[in-house]
């Protein structure tokens, strides 16, 4: 039995995804005034799916480097490209955007708090239940 068991580990997606939502909300909200502009947004599901397939690979120059891969951070974002909200052409509805800040605001919050207590009780752990 892993000491973690993946909890840790989900968390981690979980901040990963609301990180890459905040900076989709807030491109958005940067041009809500730029014509034939269109919103985007992220899916959790696509987030995840793509997440797995977007890795980028170190070039190793001798076998005694560490390999290691980077994830890309605009995994599961997409356009919404037959979408007009203005006169413009621009498809950003300022209100939804604001919605969308606070739940993922609330959503966050949530998984610092989540991650915040499952460290806590390792500490505890480790230093003998004291």
């Amino acid at each position: 039995m892993s000491i973690f068991s993946g909890t840790i580990s989900s968390l981690e997606k979980g901040l990963d995804f609301s990180a890459t939502k905040q900076k989709t909300i807030a491109q958005n909200i940067a041009n809500v005034d730029t014509p034939n502009y269109k919103a985007k947004s992220v899916s959790f599901n696509e987030f995840l799916s793509s997440a797995k397939q977007s890795t980028i690979s170190a070039n190793r120059t001798q076998a005694k480097h560490i390999d290691f891969e980077t994830k890309s951070s605009t995994a599961g974002v997409f356009n919404y490209s037959n979408y007009s909200y203005n006169h413009n052409g621009n498809g950003v509805d300022m209100d939804k955007e604001q919605a969308n800040l606070a739940t993922n605001q609330i959503y966050y919050n949530a998984l610092i708090d989540r991650m915040s207590g499952k460290l806590n009780t390792l500490q505890t752990v480790v230093r003998g239940g004291s």
